[in-house]
């Protein structure tokens, strides 16, 4: 992050005080996103999202597996996220790694609800197909590509795009039970489900900088803020997950307050995404048919 001069500093509060920020944008107000899907082959699906200058990618492998036995009706997920030391000066060494386990903790967190699965965006019980024996494990791996602010939106956006990119193989269970007591499966290599993402929430991270709070805060907002309040919504306006940073308290009315200006702008993002989202897949489709 480069440094900024108490000009600069001033010229970026003044700017979202008066509801004009240093780029141009009102204080609720994205950059430019864009979405692309299928870019990793190898993975069963895959997506890129840019938000402005923040570029990240998200990948989801499904495996099978076996279930966890306090859980034995529901599939597994893991989430990993990697910073990759050139997206910015402050991921080189620990920082990148400190960042990595933040950001994974704080998405599972906001799409895989508690303990239990309970609340999750992620509809477990889905990934389930013989209870108590077999299931599928997702692995999310996501990685920071470049990085210029708001990267648990963009972290969010590609996770959601990804899955919905993602096709899982029809498993047909025999009715013979091997000697060890594992049910007989066959993977499908050419009939595919599609990921259900219509529960997948989307994240809003809301920054306060000054007295007011911006959404899609650049690096150089975030350096100014006092404290940012994550919040995940699903299609039904209703909160997955809340997280906050930042060392400033908040009073409880305007973390309330926050919470009501998430949920009209997950409304707009949610949209965004479903047309990108579908673009993307359109735009895949056409190259793999020519």
């Amino acid at each position: 992050m480069v440094g900024l001069s108490v000009g600069e500093k001033h010229f970026i509060q003044g700017g979202i005080a008066q509801d004009l920020r240093s780029d141009g944008r009102k204080r609720l107000t994205y950059r430019h996103i864009q979405v692309e899907t299928g870019v990793i082959p190898q993975a069963d699906g895959s997506a890129r999202v840019k938000m402005g200058a923040t570029d990240v990618i998200g990948s989801v492998k499904a495996e099978l597996g076996k279930p966890n036995p306090l859980q034995p009706d529901k599939g597994k997920v893991s989430l990993y996220v990697d910073c990759s030391p050139t997206a910015a000066p402050m991921f080189e060494g620990r920082g990148g790694e400190e960042l990595s386990t933040e950001l994974s903790a704080t998405l599972q967190r906001c799409l895989l609800g508690g303990k239990n699965g309970a609340g999750a965006g992620i509809d477990l019980s889905s990934l389930s197909i013989v209870e108590g024996k077999v299931c599928w494990d997702l692995y999310i791996d996501c990685l920071v590509v470049s990085s210029d602010g708001n990267l648990l939106d963009a972290l969010g956006a590609a996770i959601k795009a990804a899955l919905s990119n993602t096709g899982i193989p029809k498993v047909q269970v025999a009715a013979a039970v091997s000697s060890d007591g594992q049910p007989e499966v066959d993977v499908s290599d050419e009939e595919f489900l599609q990921f259900d993402t219509s529960g997948v929430p989307v994240i809003v991270t809301l920054t306060k900088v000054g007295r007011h709070y911006i959404v899609d805060a650049t690096s150089e907002e975030e350096s100014q803020m006092s404290s940012a309040v994550s919040v995940s919504i699903n299609r039904e306006g209703r909160i997955c997950g809340l997280t906050k940073r930042g060392g400033a308290g908040l009073d409880p009315s305007i973390v309330l307050d926050m919470i009501s200006v998430a949920k009209h702008v997950s409304e707009q993002l949610i949209n965004k995404l479903d047309s990108e989202i579908a673009a993307a897949e359109a735009c895949e489709e056409e190259s793999g048919h020519g």
